[in-house]
């Protein structure tokens, strides 16, 4: 049995920095799995099926590891959000959507949202157990 080095780490979850960058990936990820979808013609088309697959695989496993230390709905609103906007600005870069000035700002807006939302993460702490309020069960009658 090795010795305790002293240090009583609680978990092993990586730091909230390296959270935020897996997260970044798992939704760049995301963005190249859903085209590689759109290309794979219906899963016929070999080289985009298997794209897909193992892209989807690994983003699903980044948005799961970001779980541990994000709260789901801001990682996943996070994870959809800039996983959208990179898929639709690959999409007008590539010229298989049209770009406009107005899509552009809707696009800006999703990536704005999304890093405002990493910005209140930063700065909220979720309530622990002792400051969440009792439910009437629990509460002592008078």
């Amino acid at each position: 049995m090795a010795a305790n080095s002293g240090k009583n780490r609680q978990d092993n979850r990586p730091t909230p920095a390296l959270t935020w960058l897996i997260l970044l990936a798992s939704a760049v990820l995301e963005a190249v799995w859903a085209t590689a979808l759109g290309l794979s013609d219906g899963f016929t088309r070999l080289m985009p099926t298997l794209v897909f697959a193992v892209t989807a695989t690994l983003s699903m496993v980044g948005l799961g590891m970001a779980v541990k230390r994000i709260p789901l709905g801001t990682a996943y609103a996070v994870w959809v959000g800039i996983g959208a906007a990179l898929t639709v600005g690959w999409a007008m870069a590539t010229g298989a959507e049209p770009a406009s000035p107005l899509r552009l700002l809707f696009i800006a807006g999703i990536v704005g949202c999304a890093a405002g939302l990493k910005l209140l993460a930063a700065g909220e702490r979720a309530p622990t157990l002792q400051q969440q309020p009792r439910s009437p069960a629990e509460s002592p009658h008078v």
